[in-house]
Protein backbone atom coordinates (compact mmCIF):
# COMPACT_ATOMS: atom_id res chain seq x y z
CA UNK A 1 0.00 0.00 0.00
CA UNK A 2 1.58 3.39 -1.12
CA UNK A 3 1.40 6.18 1.74
CA UNK A 4 -0.60 9.40 1.21
CA UNK A 5 1.40 11.91 -0.68
CA UNK A 6 1.43 15.59 1.03
CA UNK A 7 2.59 18.03 -0.75
CA UNK A 8 3.17 21.91 0.93
CA UNK A 9 3.31 24.76 -0.93
CA UNK A 10 4.68 28.64 -0.32
CA UNK A 11 5.95 31.24 -1.77
CA UNK A 12 9.50 30.62 -1.29
CA UNK A 13 9.88 27.23 0.18
CA UNK A 14 12.52 28.41 2.51
CA UNK A 15 10.30 28.94 5.91
CA UNK A 16 6.53 27.72 6.24
CA UNK A 17 6.99 24.99 4.21
CA UNK A 18 9.64 23.52 5.25
CA UNK A 19 8.95 23.50 8.52
CA UNK A 20 5.63 22.03 8.07
CA UNK A 21 7.85 19.26 5.51
CA UNK A 22 10.32 18.97 8.49
CA UNK A 23 7.38 18.70 11.40
CA UNK A 24 5.16 15.47 9.03
CA UNK A 25 8.56 14.10 9.09
CA UNK A 26 9.63 13.96 12.13
CA UNK A 27 5.67 13.15 13.35
CA UNK A 28 4.27 11.26 10.66
CA UNK A 29 6.81 10.19 8.28
CA UNK A 30 5.99 6.25 8.27
CA UNK A 31 2.42 7.19 7.33
CA UNK A 32 3.06 9.65 4.56
CA UNK A 33 5.06 11.06 1.88
CA UNK A 34 6.09 14.46 1.99
CA UNK A 35 7.19 17.19 0.07
CA UNK A 36 7.47 20.77 -0.15
CA UNK A 37 7.75 23.14 -2.68
CA UNK A 38 7.21 26.89 -3.74
CA UNK A 39 6.01 29.17 -6.96
CA UNK A 40 9.85 30.08 -6.47
CA UNK A 41 12.78 28.72 -4.81
CA UNK A 42 14.04 30.96 -2.14
CA UNK A 43 16.88 28.97 -0.53
CA UNK A 44 16.26 27.04 3.07
CA UNK A 45 16.27 30.16 5.66
CA UNK A 46 18.83 29.47 7.94
CA UNK A 47 17.01 30.89 10.73
CA UNK A 48 14.14 28.26 9.74
CA UNK A 49 17.08 25.45 10.38
CA UNK A 50 17.78 26.57 13.71
CA UNK A 51 14.53 27.02 15.09
CA UNK A 52 13.27 23.41 14.17
CA UNK A 53 16.52 21.88 15.37
CA UNK A 54 15.87 23.67 18.60
CA UNK A 55 12.66 21.68 18.20
CA UNK A 56 14.54 18.63 17.83
CA UNK A 57 13.80 18.32 13.96
CA UNK A 58 16.77 18.43 11.65
CA UNK A 59 16.05 20.53 7.95
CA UNK A 60 19.27 21.22 6.87
CA UNK A 61 19.23 18.53 4.19
CA UNK A 62 15.80 19.44 2.94
CA UNK A 63 15.54 21.54 -0.44
CA UNK A 64 14.25 24.37 -1.61
CA UNK A 65 12.13 23.52 -4.82
CA UNK A 66 9.70 25.18 -7.54
CA UNK A 67 6.30 23.49 -7.53
CA UNK A 68 6.81 20.18 -9.74
CA UNK A 69 3.43 20.09 -11.43
CA UNK A 70 3.13 16.16 -11.65
CA UNK A 71 3.53 15.97 -8.22
CA UNK A 72 0.73 18.67 -7.72
CA UNK A 73 -1.49 16.24 -9.58
CA UNK A 74 -0.56 13.12 -8.00
CA UNK A 75 -0.88 14.39 -4.16
CA UNK A 76 -3.58 13.66 -1.99
CA UNK A 77 -3.22 16.61 -0.10
CA UNK A 78 -2.12 19.98 -1.24
CA UNK A 79 -1.21 22.52 1.50
CA UNK A 80 -0.90 25.99 1.21
CA UNK A 81 0.72 28.20 3.87
CA UNK A 82 0.60 31.71 2.68
CA UNK A 83 -2.05 33.63 0.79
CA UNK A 84 0.17 34.30 -2.12
CA UNK A 85 0.73 30.96 -2.78
CA UNK A 86 -2.73 29.84 -1.95
CA UNK A 87 -4.61 32.94 -4.34
CA UNK A 88 -1.38 31.51 -7.06
CA UNK A 89 -1.30 27.91 -7.17
CA UNK A 90 -1.96 26.38 -10.43
CA UNK A 91 -5.79 24.22 -11.05
CA UNK A 92 -5.46 20.89 -10.22
CA UNK A 93 -7.48 18.81 -12.28
CA UNK A 94 -7.19 15.55 -10.17
CA UNK A 95 -10.50 15.46 -8.48
CA UNK A 96 -9.05 13.14 -5.86
CA UNK A 97 -6.49 15.47 -4.24
CA UNK A 98 -7.98 17.40 -1.32
CA UNK A 99 -6.65 21.03 -1.20
CA UNK A 100 -6.45 23.19 2.17
CA UNK A 101 -5.20 26.38 2.88
CA UNK A 102 -3.36 26.96 6.60
CA UNK A 103 -2.43 30.80 6.66
CA UNK A 104 0.86 31.26 8.86
CA UNK A 105 2.52 34.58 9.09
CA UNK A 106 6.04 35.03 7.27
CA UNK A 107 8.31 35.25 9.82
CA UNK A 108 11.62 35.82 7.25
CA UNK A 109 9.42 39.63 7.44
CA UNK A 110 9.59 39.63 11.15
CA UNK A 111 12.19 42.80 11.77
CA UNK A 112 13.89 43.76 15.03
CA UNK A 113 16.56 42.39 16.92
CA UNK A 114 18.23 39.28 16.10
CA UNK A 115 16.14 37.83 18.87
CA UNK A 116 12.72 39.59 17.76
CA UNK A 117 13.24 38.12 14.78
CA UNK A 118 13.89 34.58 16.30
CA UNK A 119 10.86 34.84 18.28
CA UNK A 120 9.22 35.45 14.84
CA UNK A 121 10.07 32.33 13.80
CA UNK A 122 9.31 30.62 16.65
CA UNK A 123 5.85 31.31 17.07
CA UNK A 124 5.45 30.29 13.10
CA UNK A 125 7.09 26.95 14.01
CA UNK A 126 4.58 26.83 17.02
CA UNK A 127 1.65 27.53 15.10
CA UNK A 128 2.72 24.69 12.18
CA UNK A 129 4.21 22.07 14.62
CA UNK A 130 0.46 22.53 16.44
CA UNK A 131 -1.52 22.32 13.02
CA UNK A 132 0.64 18.96 12.07
CA UNK A 133 -0.28 17.27 15.30
CA UNK A 134 -4.22 18.13 14.50
CA UNK A 135 -3.65 16.56 11.33
CA UNK A 136 -2.24 13.47 12.48
CA UNK A 137 -5.01 13.17 15.07
CA UNK A 138 -8.06 13.70 13.12
CA UNK A 139 -6.00 10.97 10.81
CA UNK A 140 -5.55 13.49 8.00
Amino acid sequence: MTKPLVYFLCTGNSCRSQMAEGFLRAMGGDRYTVRSAGLEAHGLNPRAVKIMREAGVEIREQTSDVLDPLLLEKADYVITLCGHADEHCPVIRNPQVTRWHWGFEDPARATGTEEDILDAFRKTRDAIGQRIEQFLREGS
